[in-house]
C-alpha cells in the first residue's frame, strides 16, 4: 500500500472517530446578555452584547405592523399570553428590523425584560435541545428565525410544527417564536402545485405543509413602499444623523437610487443613507 493510500485510510479513520466522539457541551449563562445566537453543535448560546438594530421610531411605512407586534411583545414581556408571529412579504421591507427594534424598544423601557435568541433555519431540527435550555430560565425569550422557508424534501418543518403548537410539551411558557419569510405559506407556489399533482391524496399532502403557517397566531404582511413613505424614511434618517444636504438634492438622488435598485423599501432607503453619509464624510453614530 502506497503512502498516499495509507494517508487516505488514516484520514477516514480520524473522521469516523471525530463523528463518534461526544460533542463538547458548553454551560450557558443566560443572564450574561439580552441577545444570543444558538450553536447546536455544542448546545451553546453565544452572547451578543450589541445587537445591530434600527430605532423603533425610525421605522417608516409599517405603522400598523409596528403597533401590532409591539402590543403582542409587550403582553409577552409582562408575563401574559401572546401569539407566535410570522412576518412575511417583500425583501427589504423591515421584517427582521422590526423584530430587533421591538426587542430593543421594550428593553429600553423595561431593562432585561426580554431575551432575543436567533436560530438559523438549517438548525431547526435542534429546536427541542434549545427549548430545554430556555425552559430552565425565568427570563422571557423571543426565539427568532430570519428568512424562514422550506423546499421540496425538507422535513425540518416538522420540528417547528411541534414547537408551535403540537406535541405533548409544546413550547415553554417563557418562549415565543417570531419568524420572517418572503413567502406567506413558507413554501414556494410551484412546490404546492407539485404536491397536489404527485401525491396520492393531494389535499392532505399540501395541508400538512401549508398548515405550518396557520400555527402562527399573528400574520403581518410587509409590502414595498410608495414614494412618499420612501421619502419619509430618508428624511427621518437625515434628521436623526444630521446629514448636511438640501431637501431638493437628496430627493433627486433618492429617486435615482431607486431606479438603480429597481424598488422602494426601507432597506433601499438605508442603503442610500449609508452612501450619502460616506460621500459627505459623516459617520452614522
Amino acid at each position: 500500500m502506497s503512502e498516499q493510500q495509507i494517508l487516505s485510510v488514516l484520514l477516514r479513520i480520524a473522521d469516523a472517530m471525530e463523528r463518534q466522539a461526544p460533542k463538547k457541551i458548553v454551560e450557558n449563562d443566560l443572564n450574561h446578555a439580552d441577545a444570543f445566537v444558538w450553536h447546536p453543535e455544542t448546545n451553546y448560546l453565544e452572547p451578543v452584547h450589541k445587537v445591530s438594530h434600527i430605532k423603533f421610531d425610525m421605522l417608516q411605512g409599517i405603522e400598523q405592523q409596528k403597533r401590532l407586534l409591539l402590543a403582542n411583545t409587550h403582553q409577552f414581556a409582562n408575563g401574559f399570553s401572546a401569539n407566535n408571529a410570522l412576518l412575511w412579504g417583500a425583501r427589504g421591507t423591515g421584517k427582521s428590523s422590526i423584530v430587533k427594534a421591538v426587542h430593543a424598544h421594550i428593553n429600553d423601557k423595561m431593562p432585561h425584560a426580554l431575551m432575543l435568541v436567533e436560530i438559523h433555519r438549517e438548525d431547526l431540527p435542534s429546536l427541542p435541545e434549545l427549548l430545554k435550555d430556555l425552559k430552565e430560565t425565568d427570563r422571557r425569550c423571543i426565539l427568532f428565525c430570519d428568512d424562514l422557508s422550506f423546499d421540496a424534501n425538507d422535513s425540518s418543518y416538522k420540528s417547528l410544527k411541534a414547537v408551535l403548537e403540537g406535541g405533548i410539551e409544546g413550547r415553554p411558557d417563557n418562549v415565543i417564536f417570531y419568524a420572517t419569510s418572503n413567502r406567506r405559506h413558507l413554501m414556494p407556489r410551484d412546490m404546492i402545485e407539485n404536491e397536489r399533482s404527485t401525491a396520492i391524496s393531494p389535499a392532505e399532502a399540501v395541508e400538512e405543509k401549508v398548515s405550518l403557517s396557520d400555527r402562527f397566531g399573528m400574520w403581518l404582511g410587509f409590502h414595498n413602499m410608495d414614494q412618499d413613505t420612501y421619502f419619509a424614511a430618508i428624511a427621518a434618517y437625515i434628521e436623526t444623523y444630521k446629514l448636511k444636504i438640501s431637501e431638493e438634492a437628496w430627493k433627486a438622488e433618492a429617486i435615482e437610487w431607486t431606479v438603480t435598485r429597481g424598488s422602494r423599501s426601507g432597506r433601499v432607503a438605508w442603503q442610500y443613507i449609508q452612501d450619502l453619509a460616506g460621500r459627505l464624510g459623516q459617520k452614522l453614530n
